[in-house]
Parts: C-alpha cells; sequence; structure tokens
C-alpha cells in the first residue's frame, strides 16, 4: 500500500492506495467511526459492484452501513440531491463529529462532501472513490460542489476529507470508457509540470489501462503526490499554483455545457479534448510548438480516445462553446484566465487571452 501524506495546515490527511482497502473498511477506518450505524453515499452502479463488500466490512467491525444510493451520473449533482441528501443525514441523526463514507466517483466525492461541509456548519467525511478520475484527482484537494443551470461545479465549498482510500480493486470493475476518462487526468500531471511524468504515460498509459497492476499503483501514487504538493502550497487557488490543475477544464467545461452534463461526454473525455485545445491554441499564440501539440493529441488518440472535438457533431459555433465560459467560477473582474503551455511539462496562467480569439479558435477546431 502506498501512502501520501496531503499536508493542509489544520486539516492533514492521508492517501492509502492499494488492492483490498474497502474489503479491511472498518479496518482502515479505525477510530474514526465512533457509531454502529455509518451512513454511506453512494450510486446505483457502484452499490451493485461494492455494497455488498463496504457492508461486509463494516459488519465484521461491529458497525451497520446505512445507505443513501443516487442515481448514476453528473445529473445527480444538483441542488435537489444536495437538499435530500442534507435532510437524509439529518434524520440519521449525524453529528459534527461523525464520518460519512463517500463511495463512488467524482460525482458522488463532490456532493457527499458540499452535504458534509454545510451540514451543522461541517461534519467529517472520508473518501472512498472507485473510479480513476476520483482516485487521482477529485477525491484529493477538497473541492466540493453541485452543478447548476449557469455551469459546473459554481455552487460549492472547500472541505477536506479526513481519509481517502483509493481501492484499485475497484478499477477492475470500472467499465473502459470510465477508466480511459480518469486517465486524462492522470495525463495532465505530466503535462502542466512533470515533462518525465508524461513520457512515462506514452511509454506506459495503455499497458495501464489494459489492468497491470503495478503500473497502475503508480500512475495513482505519482498523480496524487503531485497534486498533494500543489495543494500543500494553494489550498484555495488564491496564489495561482493550483489554478494550474484547471489544465484543460476551461475549454472542456464548456464542451460539457454544451453536451448538457450528460454521457454523451465524461468529464474526463472532456477535460483530455480540453488539454488538446489547450495546447492548440497555445501552439497558435507560439507558446510551444505544433508539433508538441499534436504529440498530446495523438497520445489520447493511440489509447483509444477522442482527440478531435470535431467528432463530437455539436450544432454550435465558437462563440456558443465561449458564452458557457463566461460562467466559469475563475472569472475575475470580466476577465478569464486560461491554463495554456509554453511545453509538454511547463503550464502557466494566462490572464490576456482575447475570448473573441478563442471563439474564432474554436470554429476552426469545430469544422475539423
Amino acid at each position: 500500500m502506498a501512502v501520501i501524506p496531503v499536508d493542509i495546515a489544520g486539516a492533514p490527511y492521508e492517501v492509502r492506495i492499494g488492492t483490498g482497502l474497502l474489503a479491511s473498511l472498518a479496518e482502515q477506518c479505525s477510530g474514526r467511526l465512533r457509531k454502529r450505524r455509518v451512513p454511506v453515499i453512494t450510486d446505483a452502479q457502484v452499490h451493485k459492484a461494492w455494497g455488498g463488500v463496504v457492508e461486509q466490512a463494516l459488519h465484521e467491525g461491529g458497525h451497520e452501513a446505512v445507505w443513501r444510493i443516487l442515481p448514476p451520473g453528473e445529473a445527480s449533482k444538483n441542488w435537489e440531491q444536495l437538499a435530500a441528501t442534507v435532510d437524509w443525514l439529518l434524520a440519521e441523526e449525524v453529528e459534527r463529529g461523525d464520518h460519512v463514507l463517500a463511495l463512488g466517483g467524482g460525482v458522488i466525492g463532490d456532493l457527499t462532501g458540499f452535504a458534509a461541509a454545510i451540514l451543522k456548519r461541517g461534519c467529517k467525511f472520508i473518501q472512498l472513490p472507485t473510479t480513476l478520475l476520483a482516485q487521482v484527482d477529485s477525491s484529493v484537494g477538497g473541492k466540493t460542489a453541485i452543478n447548476t443551470p449557469a455551469g459546473k461545479n459554481l455552487v460549492g465549498a472547500f472541505h477536506q476529507p479526513s481519509l481517502v482510500l483509493a481501492d484499485l480493486a475497484a478499477l477492475d470493475t470500472l467499465p473502459e470508457r470510465e477508466l480511459k476518462a480518469g486517465y486524462a487526468e492522470v495525463v495532465k500531471y505530466g503535462l502542466l509540470g512533470d515533462a518525465d511524468f508524461f513520457a512515462w504515460c506514452q511509454a506506459h498509459g495503455a499497458a495501464m489501462l489494459a489492468g497491470d497492476a503495478a503500473l497502475r499503483e503508480y500512475a495513482v501514487a505519482h498523480s496524487v503526490a503531485a497534486k498533494a504538493r500543489i495543494v500543500k502550497e494553494d489550498e484555495k487557488e488564491t496564489l495561482g499554483l493550483r489554478a494550474l490543475l484547471n489544465l484543460g477544464h476551461t475549454f472542456g467545461h464548456a464542451l460539457e455545457a454544451q453536451t448538457g452534463f450528460s454521457s454523451r461526454l465524461l468529464h474526463g473525455e472532456g477535460v483530455a479534448l480540453g488539454m488538446v485545445l489547450a495546447a492548440r491554441f497555445s501552439a497558435r499564440r507560439g507558446l510551444m510548438t505544433q508539433d508538441s501539440a499534436e504529440c498530446i493529441a495523438r497520445h489520447f488518440a493511440e489509447v483509444g480516445m477522442a482527440s478531435e472535438i470535431s467528432a463530437l457533431g455539436l450544432n454550435c459555433n465558437g462563440q456558443a462553446l465561449v458564452q458557457h465560459m463566461l460562467h466559469d467560477k475563475k472569472m475575475d473582474a470580466g476577465t478569464l484566465p486560461f491554463v495554456l503551455l509554453k511545453s509538454i511539462g511547463e503550464a502557466f496562467l494566462a490572464k490576456d487571452v482575447d475570448l473573441a480569439e478563442v471563439a474564432r479558435f474554436l470554429d476552426g477546431e469545430l469544422a475539423g
């Protein structure tokens, strides 16, 4: 098992990465579960795959799992499900010192974390990420949120978990498409600050996705360690350093919004396309070479992911996508910063981007 410390001032915790962590859940959470009844929030698909394992593990530790099971998918990250979840936790008489378990991918982690953040002005929660995307990114760092009609993750709070247990066995039950979507966030850590890790992805990404256990542990542990370093320095994204983790997200969120935050485009797929767009836009501005930008697109294509937005068949123009960006939570005094690249492994925050230029660039990408 790999153990990565996340040294947040006043709220440090561990991310444990290994196989079989859900089967030993009570032992892993020793000292944190104060009551017999333990609230677990998940979705229907994850409950079918892992509900029995979690129930048995808690039972062996003298606990009883009580479940809130949500519909799978991004659509569950809304006001209605948040309110219903908070009401359910109150009915379960959850206290501030209790731990709520979030069993699932990024949607479950975000919703549960936000509910925990606002319940009685903050109760504790434990992340049990079951997707690659959640294990390497969304379960770490304390960003919690829901979506609104205006855009993605616009209502939320910073609320750190007490513990993250990333069970690599969960990846074996993950649909191939979900696994590949999560891989986008692995590649991100190479692109934004570690060219050697991007080279590792080029050499080993396909084998990791195919199921190599050692490669999976390395990919998750390396990604979590990279994020932990950034979050430690800039927990609430006030210094600009943590903003680099948004590489690909401004473009990607616009694509998600245009597709209705639906299964038509998974979050990780949007991020992958967003990183290709960020690289090509950087090349268009003369910041990096076109060859480097195409190297990124080529890598995603080689592992079986979409690398061209023209393939999405969107019925819109570049200006329509830019309109979605205007709701981005990073907007500051009417200016939207973009995470761009000077090279593979060197990202920076550009605050001088003309959105009209972005719209023209996107028109060209949409045309293919």
